[in-house]
């Protein structure tokens, strides 16, 4: 295969693995992958490294994980590639290291420049009703997400999407289009144009975030339950003990916010409109599990409330 131009690659979670993988695959030359260092994850808060750093040493790629991207050591490391590609990264970039590319440093954003601007573009999203969203790739700036727009592909959001399944459908989809970005770059075919419109913004969730109010309307706790899965999830209290759930419809009916009913079969709770159906939740301390067996082994009683 010949070698295409030289790319040094930004990025940290799982939704940043395909890019990489397509900048391989189709030609790229990466002499180097930055990611953020290894955290604390799990039950035992083990220092576990990111999913960009597990692909880069699957494919036998240097990498770095600086503390700071202004130091000098830091900023020779880089050694003046064509493009600098950053996919979820989860830093801004500073100046000085977005002047060091050739060519350009692009990123790729899971969103409609200039909708959602910020770390979480994708369950903000859902969270709005948006019947679609998408990715654009920009040519980076020191201002977040505001950069001149190269690319973008327009997404469906389907009635069963969460933030999990659309992440994951954006990702593959992401990995084509900056691959296609660069080729383009490299040719001409495709040139910076201001983003158009007025930007909203998508800020970073926090676990406290995935708190259920259940006064809110049924359809918009459906929609909530979907965008906080995987992370932070939706979370209510049940006698004590915290309940995540994970799947849900929105139903007519009246009940107080929050009261736990059962009814032909089905889990149902208040809401301040309508009813929503519980389909599949988590118990503290258990497994997922459809509403069914969760009926099967504990009684509901009508006076429960959900915090």
């Amino acid at each position: 295969m010949e070698k295409k131009a030289s790319v040094v690659f930004f990025g940290s979670p799982a939704f940043s693995v395909p890019s990489l993988r397509a900048l391989l695959q189709a030609g790229f030359q990466v002499p180097l992958v930055i990611t953020k260092p290894d955290a604390p994850r799990g039950r035992g808060l083990r220092p576990a490294p990111s999913a960009v750093k597990q692909a880069a040493l699957e494919a036998g790629l240097r990498g770095l994980e600086p503390q700071r991207l202004t130091e000098e050591a830091f900023l020779q490391e880089l050694d003046r590639p064509d493009f600098l590609a950053v996919v979820a990264y989860g830093k801004i970039l500073p100046q000085e290291v977005l002047q060091v590319p050739r060519v350009a440093p692009v990123n790729l954003h899971a969103s409609l420049l200039p909708k959602y601007r910020g770390a979480a573009p994708i369950p903000w999203a859902i969270l709005q009703g948006e019947d679609k969203t998408g990715l654009t790739t920009i040519w980076m700036s020191t201002e977040m997400d505001a950069g001149d727009v190269l690319l973008q592909e327009e997404v469906p959001i389907l009635q069963e999407d969460t933030a999990g399944t659309l992440s994951e459908r954006l990702s593959h989809l992401g990995a084509g289009l900056l691959v296609r970005t660069l080729e383009g770059l490299l040719s001409g075919q495709v040139r910076p144009r201001p983003q158009e419109g007025r930007p909203s913004f998508a800020p970073p969730l926090k676990k406290e975030d995935g708190h259920i109010r259940w006064e809110r309307p049924a359809a918009e706790l459906e929609r909530f339950i979907r965008a906080m899965n995987p992370w932070p999830g939706a979370f209510c209290h049940l006698g004590g003990r915290r309940l995540k759930l994970l799947r849900a419809q929105a139903l007519q009916g009246r009940a107080q916010p929050g009261q736990l009913l059962k009814a032909e079969g089905q889990l149902l709770v208040g809401t301040g409109q309508g009813l929503l159906r519980i389909l599949e939740l988590q118990p503290e301390g258990k497994r997922p599990m459809k509403a069914e067996e969760f009926l099967r082994g504990r009684a509901v009683r009508g006076a429960e409330v959900l915090r």
